[in-house]
């Protein structure tokens, strides 16, 4: 693929060894997902958000400490409880009486990486608090717009919904996740490995930034400029149309999904060393961008496997 000249200094050999670098530190420090690591990859250059669903105690907050120690961005994590409020995470205005005027005191959302643990376990009105932050990186607070620095990422952690004291995410919450991923549990060597060797926190606390914002953000522009040919494209509409007409799918997939389902794409072809996109980047992409955006029926399963017969259901021409 030939690269044009405004972007020919984003895909130096030293920045995409620095990329196949950090996704190495990753992989060293949650053992045994290499496929999961990746798709968190995927989402940071996407220039999207990940959504982590699982058991607790399986690695989710492993994973999203272990990324962004490893990227070296400004990071916080908020614990979503029942009692959050949104000001709670956006931050709030208090009035100088001094000063006469109100004083914004920014929240924990305005860092480069925000790790919204148990998202789910705080109520609807507190999740929503991020809806803006994550679709428009701001936040408007008593008619004021706060920028949110940029890369702005946010992992955010959910145990499943028949755990007790859990709100399920609204539809328009979980659109705003480009990929949903589950961690399962590790292999028999990997667990292995985690109950002989050091403590994961003491390893994160040790691991050093194998890129910082700036790169990001240069790897972000250089994953858009990854070629997807017209059958590609063809190829991700086909798949779209079908998951709207699917049978058992209620609500199908939007345009913005498959804009979400091509962005991703390019970023994993990227990450494979690759700079055009094959269909197999699609189809290893296609259950985590889709299967937490389609409604099915009452009984007609979930969405991943629907996302898994939508898929088995399109041909690649």
């Amino acid at each position: 693929m030939s690269v044009s000249p405004a972007h020919a200094d984003m895909l130096t050999d030293d920045l995409l060894n620095a990329l196949k670098a950090a996704q190495q530190q990753v992989n060293a420090l949650l053992l045994g997902k290499a496929q999961e690591v990746r798709l968190a990859f995927v989402a940071l250059l996407s220039d999207g958000h990940l959504l982590i669903e699982d058991l607790p105690g399986l690695g989710k907050t492993t994973l999203a400490h272990a990324l962004a120690a490893t990227v070296g961005l400004g990071f916080q994590r908020v614990q979503f409880t029942s009692d959050l409020l949104p000001s709670d995470i956006v931050g709030v205005s208090v009035y100088d009486a001094q000063a006469r005027k109100f004083e914004f005191h920014p929240g924990p959302v305005f860092a480069h990486v925000l790790l919204a643990d148990e998202i789910n376990r705080a109520p609807p009105r507190t999740q929503s608090a991020l809806l803006e932050a994550m679709a428009e990186q701001q936040v408007s607070i008593d008619g004021n717009t706060h920028r949110l620095p940029e890369p702005f990422f946010v992992i955010a952690t959910q145990n499943p919904l028949d755990l007790a004291g859990t709100y399920p995410l609204p539809d328009s919450q979980l659109d705003r996740f480009l990929l949903r991923l589950s961690l399962g549990y590790p292999g028999r060597d990997a667990e292995r490995a985690l109950l002989s060797g050091s403590d994961r926190r003491g390893l994160i606390a040790q691991a050093q930034p194998m890129l910082d914002a700036a790169q990001v953000v240069r790897l972000r522009h250089a994953a858009r400029t990854v070629h997807a040919s017209d059958a590609l494209v063809d190829y991700v509409q086909a798949l779209v149309e079908r998951s709207r007409h699917h049978g058992g799918v209620r609500v199908g997939l939007s345009p913005r999904a498959g804009i979400a389902l091509l962005q991703a794409a390019r970023a994993y072809a990227l990450l494979l060393g690759r700079r055009h996109v094959l269909p197999e980047d699609v189809q290893a992409l296609f259950a985590a961008v889709a299967a937490h955006r389609l409604v099915p029926e009452s009984e007609a399963g979930d969405g991943a496997a629907l996302a898994k017969a939508i898929l088995h259901a399109v041909p690649v021409d």
